[in-house]
């Protein structure tokens, strides 16, 4: 694989753009967290293997966990769905 520099810079704020082949190649998706790496001289940035924040899917199963107002059982549901 070859190495190809993709020059950046840094804003006042600390914040810089991840172009967007990388972030395609590495499914570096909005909401996805990173780590920084240092070794050495250098920083790898690496997607988190323990996020902190639950996934956006994650998050929206959780919210509406429970939330069924209908008396029926999931075989009910089913046979409903495949008539």
């Amino acid at each position: 694989m070859s190495k190809r520099a993709h020059p950046m810079r840094i804003t006042s704020k600390g914040q810089v753009t991840i172009p967007q082949e990388i972030r395609e190649r590495f499914g570096l998706l909005p909401d996805t967290e990173v780590e920084f790496v240092t070794k050495r001289n250098s920083i790898q940035v690496v997607k988190s293997t323990n996020p902190a924040r639950l996934s956006r899917g994650q998050a929206l199963v959780r919210r509406l966990r429970g939330r069924s107002s209908v008396k029926m059982s999931t075989d009910e549901i089913l046979a409903l769905t495949r008539r």
